[in-house]
């Protein structure tokens, strides 16, 4: 007897079965791929921390990170320690990258929550740095970055991506015109935590008074603007407590 393909018991029956196919197969793919994922992810943050600290293979205008191959090798030379804060405490944890920011700000919505806060300690050409992470809302999704803290708590590089800002506008976080801007940036005025913002009315267009604490805004991309400059003064403000022990 021929089936009734047009029968809604037919439908409903031929529609679960592509959904258990499909969900099988996607959670094959998934699990396959799992450690690959995790590798790339890994890859990833450790170049973007190495950036930060000006470990990279930049030609005059562009952003080139340490290969994949060497990304490793490059993190246990300058990486000499990786710290978790969490309230007044700090220990060492040499996976310390791999703790998620996002899932991090989402648990310390509870009050009984301690945050862990990574730190990023390395050093190059005798000098100490402290690279932070960061992460915040842009326009249209998230935002974050890394920022390389001298031993005074000035800037000595920055690296920010994002995830879906506008192309040729909030975008350009990521390029060189922009971060390169935050090198020798102050964050403290004195003792007083101040940060860093990312302003319209800066009258200072090439960035050579680096104690205003102010970069020049993208054209185009006041939100993303802001938002990365709301980012920079809540996390970096986090770790001030820590940071300033360092100085005593």
């Amino acid at each position: 007897m021929a089936k009734n393909t047009e029968s809604n018991v037919y439908t409903i029956l031929f529609a679960t079965g592509m959904v258990l196919i499909v969900g099988t197969l996607l959670a094959f793919v998934s699990s396959s791929l799992k450690d690959k994922i995790a590798e790339n992810k890994r890859i990833e943050k450790q170049q973007n921390i190495l950036y930060a600290m000006g470990i990279n293979e930049n030609d005059e205008s562009s952003v080139v990170f340490v290969s994949k191959d060497k990304v490793a090798s490059e993190f246990s030379k300058y990486i000499t320690k990786q710290i978790v804060i969490t309230g007044n405490k700090a220990v060492e944890d040499d996976k310390a990258y791999l703790i998620d920011l996002k899932k991090e700000a989402a648990a310390a919505k509870d009050p009984n929550y301690k945050r862990r806060l990574p730190l990023f300690i390395g050093n190059k050409d005798n000098q100490k740095y402290y690279i932070i992470p960061v992460r915040g809302k842009g326009l249209w999704d998230a935002i974050w970055g890394y920022v390389a803290l001298d031993n005074q708590l000035v800037v000595q590089g920055v690296y920010f991506d994002h995830a879906g800002e506008t192309p040729g506008l909030g975008s350009n976080i990521k390029e060189r015109f922009f971060m390169d801007d935050f090198e020798g940036e102050h964050i403290l005025d004195g003792d007083l935590f101040k940060g860093i913002s990312v302003s319209k009315g800066n009258s200072d267009p090439k960035n050579l008074d680096k104690t205003d604490f102010e970069v020049d805004a993208i054209a185009g991309a006041t939100i993303t603007g802001n938002g990365l400059s709301e980012m920079l003064k809540k996390d970096l403000a986090m770790y001030i407590p820590y940071l300033k022990t360092l100085k005593q």
